[in-house]
């Protein structure tokens, strides 16, 4: 085997390694404040709830597994600078001062919009969902969630405004590599914005303030994609 590969496969061992230490410490150090990590994730349905509700587990195993599998996501999300820095440390060598600036300014800044888009999420959106769905109750109904369901409903949410939010970077880089031309994304606004309320009505909950809050969010990063390429292409 060639040798150039060989040290490659080690270094990219190495690299693996210190990546899934870091989760693992992380991971040790958050465990016994799993419950906590869910309550503050339950915290804006629990505004909510009926006094003296409470969120029920439907599954035996689901009051452990569930906050174990919250904060092995959260271990994750914390880790995942250092773990981008290791994947940096090993294709940085074989890039170009402009590709290595390029892909740099790309990775930081989608890092920063996905946990932007799940703040959103959590302090905007989450309390819009469950006032406007509460609002509509009947009297007759409790309100009751699973703990399961309610954590795959809210990472499905975060999924959601995590990806929408990383719309600047997605534009910027169709129009950096010629997929798009600028001044085409410039004339089809009118047909982008009518786009996000469709997209918005596919991925968000059946109610019109969550899609809306989604939809205009999701234009406005369009416009800052579209921004960000005339300024840094220029």
């Amino acid at each position: 085997m060639d040798q150039t590969l060989i040290n490659h496969l080690i270094e990219l061992r190495k690299r693996v390694l210190w990546a899934g230490v870091s989760f693992f410490i992380t991971f040790i150090c958050l465990f016994p404040f799993s419950n906590k990590l869910y309550q503050i994730l339950s915290s804006p349905l629990g505004k909510f709830l009926p006094t003296h509700s409470q969120l029920i587990a439907t599954d035996i195993t689901s009051p452990f597994l569930v906050p174990v599998k919250l904060t092995a996501l959260i271990s994750f999300i914390i880790c995942l600078p250092f773990i981008i820095y290791q994947l940096w440390k090993f294709i940085a060598p074989g890039l170009y001062l402009r590709e290595k600036k390029l892909l740099l300014g790309t990775i930081t800044s989608s890092f920063v919009l996905f946990v932007s888009g799940i703040f959103f999420c959590y302090f905007l959106i989450l309390p819009a969902i469950f006032h406007f769905i509460g609002s509509f109750k009947a009297n007759s109904i409790t309100m009751l969630t699973d703990i399961g369901k309610y954590l795959d409903f809210v990472l499905s949410l975060f999924f959601t405004f995590g990806l929408a939010f990383e719309t600047p970077v997605i534009i910027f880089l169709l129009i950096r590599f010629g997929f798009l031309e600028l001044a085409t994304a410039a004339k089809i606004r009118s047909y982008v914005f009518v786009g996000c309320f469709i997209i918005a009505a596919i991925v968000t909950p059946p109610d019109v303030l969550s899609q809306t809050m989604l939809a205009l969010p999701l234009y406005i990063l369009y416009e800052l994609g579209i921004l960000a390429a005339r300024v840094l292409n220029d």
